[in-house]
């Protein structure tokens, strides 16, 4: 049985994974940063000389865009040096290494209509984006390493912007989100069994390399929105769309960041759901989880 080290266990990713697939199939460990600081090389050094690991799947990250602005040396040191550390020990102990990475390491022109495929040139705007180009740099250091690029991660847990929209429309008359930024929400679970799916096949063996993965479609930031609420029926909240100018941010973010997944479908032979199916069905789980004494 493949054993599998998932860093990042508290995040929505990591919860993800663990109900997936994978975590039936494999000899998961999964650990938070209280069990093992992917940044202290020492730390890492000890875990794989006292365990046997076949992959590292790597979800630990630095995922506050805003703060990353004043943060810079922060998120470098979790997103790019961390992943640095992970991948040489990976490597010195023969494992394979499946490490997330992100649509922000594109520019988004204002004017591009066409997805980003794998080989378009990476130009992030912002802080957040630049260690996660930098992470991806480290981990193809090492040989046998896959690098899945996803979009505007959600799920049912922790901090996303799934939640947030869900938590204001209960409590707001009205909310004004951006109508000018053009990306695909992508449901943590959907990502999941794309990671079983790569493990299962042992990707960095057979294709290593750089995937884009999100779910199908592209809509706005206020898309989204106006389908979550509309979805959950809040009728006292009204949802209005706004430019990015009307709403500024400590961080700049693309205009476009639509991901091409021909490469990831047609190596991994899997199909992908729309976002909006994805989103119906994350509604459908959080109702059921209330309905349950």
């Amino acid at each position: 049985m493949l054993k599998v080290l998932i860093t990042g266990a508290g995040g929505q990713l990591g919860q993800a994974l663990a109900r997936s697939s994978l975590a039936a199939a494999c000899d998961c460990t999964f650990v938070g940063r209280s069990d093992l600081d992917i940044a202290d090389p020492d730390a890492v050094d000890r875990y794989f000389a006292g365990h046997a690991v076949d992959a590292v799947i790597n979800c630990a990250a630095y995922t506050d865009v805003e703060r990353a602005e004043s943060e810079p040396d922060a998120a470098m040191r979790i997103n790019a040096r961390a992943v640095g550390i992970l991948a040489g020990a990976a490597h010195r102990a023969g494992a394979g290494l499946i490490h997330i990475s992100t649509d922000f390491v594109f520019g988004g022109e204002r004017q591009r209509s066409t997805p980003y495929t794998e080989t378009d040139t990476p130009a992030p705007l912002n802080a957040y984006g630049r260690s996660k180009l930098a992470g991806e740099r480290e981990a193809m250091r090492h040989g046998s390493a896959v690098i899945l690029r996803t979009s505007w991660l959600y799920s049912p847990w922790g901090r996303n912007f799934f939640r947030t929209i869900l938590d204001l429309a209960g409590s707001s008359e009205m909310l004004r989100v951006v109508d000018d930024q053009t990306g695909t929400p992508t449901y943590a679970p959907d990502l999941a069994e794309t990671i079983a799916a790569a493990a299962d096949s042992r990707l960095w063996q057979t294709a290593p390399g750089i995937y884009h993965y999100s779910d199908e479609g592209a809509c706005t930031w206020f898309d989204f929105a106006a389908r979550i609420v509309g979805r959950t029926g809040p009728d006292t909240c009204r949802i209005e769309p706004c430019t990015s100018a009307q709403r500024p941010t400590a961080a700049l973010r693309p205009s476009y960041s639509v991901l091409d997944k021909s490469l990831i479908k047609r190596v991994a032979g899997i199909g992908i759901p729309r976002w909006e199916e994805s989103l119906d069905r994350c509604l459908d789980y959080m109702a059921r989880q209330t309905e349950t004494p």
